[in-house]
């Protein structure tokens, strides 16, 4: 049997989901090329790797044993990249980076322009990712640094503490919240929101209004806080974003920036990697550069 090394990391993704989809997503493949792949490696083996339910796939026996091989053929993969980067001269390089959608917005272009501006031989790779995404990513070797949530499990990732992100809503000052005086998310769900069009921001929103069994009442959907923000002062309704971005907007508009009591409305973000020892020397100098904050 031959496998490459697309096809081991695409089997990991699904293992470490628990799902063909969203393994595919995770791996940067298409549903059905995810699971013609799969199709191929256990017709090309002559064995059953996954039992495919209404809830998800789980590993066979044999699918137990080739995720332990493939972990450590990855393993190694990652090694040997490590060590031969350290005699290249002049060659250019990628670094994969997954983040959550404050990270990419409100931190990384202020960090990332410093880094690879000290080295231009260097390239990254950004994804926006949900953080529990992100911490599989980074453990199967889909992406060498994560920016994530520290609410997420992230198993035997290496975090450095990287900012503090947190979330506000925003309303017009005539708005009844206006008062200065901090609200709960569910006070808020009988109103209209002015939403992010998607990303994972929205997606890690709207599973906290599905925790309490409703949805958010939306009336428009928009690609950029500064977006959201000025609806929000018009009086179209009520959006929530990052606080940083709302004070850098409310210099230039008329909004309210209202605090959300809410737990999870305050994320501390971290930096994580697999393990320090297996990066590139470019990513293990911008893991200690984002670490460092810059």
């Amino acid at each position: 049997m031959r496998f490459d090394l697309t096809d081991l990391r695409l089997f990991l993704a699904v293992v470490d989901a628990g799902s063909i989809t969203h393994g595919a997503l995770n791996a940067g493949l298409s549903l059905p090329a995810a699971s013609e792949r799969l199709r191929d490696m256990e017709a090309a083996g002559e064995v059953t790797l996954l039992t495919r339910g209404r809830r998800g796939v789980t590993l066979t026996e044999a699918g137990e044993a080739l995720a332990h091989h493939a972990r450590t053929i990855l393993h190694q993969m990652a090694q040997m990249r490590g060590e031969l980067g350290q005699y290249a001269q002049g060659l250019r390089a990628t670094v994969r980076v997954f983040a959550n959608t404050a990270a990419i917005t409100e931190f990384l272009p202020r960090l990332l322009a410093q880094w690879m501006a000290a080295h231009p031989q260097a390239d990254v790779e950004l994804k926006e990712r949900q953080s529990s995404e992100i911490a599989r990513s980074v453990a199967a070797g889909f992406a060498e640094l994560g920016i994530l949530s520290r609410a997420v499990e992230t198993g035997d990732l290496i975090l450095r503490p990287f900012a503090i992100d947190r979330l506000v809503v925003v309303a017009a000052r005539g708005h009844a919240f206006a008062k200065g005086r901090p609200v709960c998310f569910a006070d808020l769900l009988a109103h209209r929101f002015i939403r992010l069009a998607d990303g994972a921001l929205q997606d890690h929103i709207d599973a906290q209004a599905i925790r309490l069994g409703t949805t958010l009442k939306s009336r428009v959907a928009l690609r950029s806080f500064d977006g959201i923000c000025r609806m929000a002062g018009e009086g179209v309704g009520i959006g929530i974003v990052p606080e940083s971005a709302a004070r850098r907007y409310r210099l230039s508009s008329k909004i309210a920036i209202i605090r959300l009591q809410d737990e999870w409305a305050t994320r501390r973000l971290s930096v994580c990697v697999r393990r320090e020892c297996d990066l590139t020397p470019p990513a293990r100098s911008l893991f200690e550069h984002l670490a460092a904050g810059g």
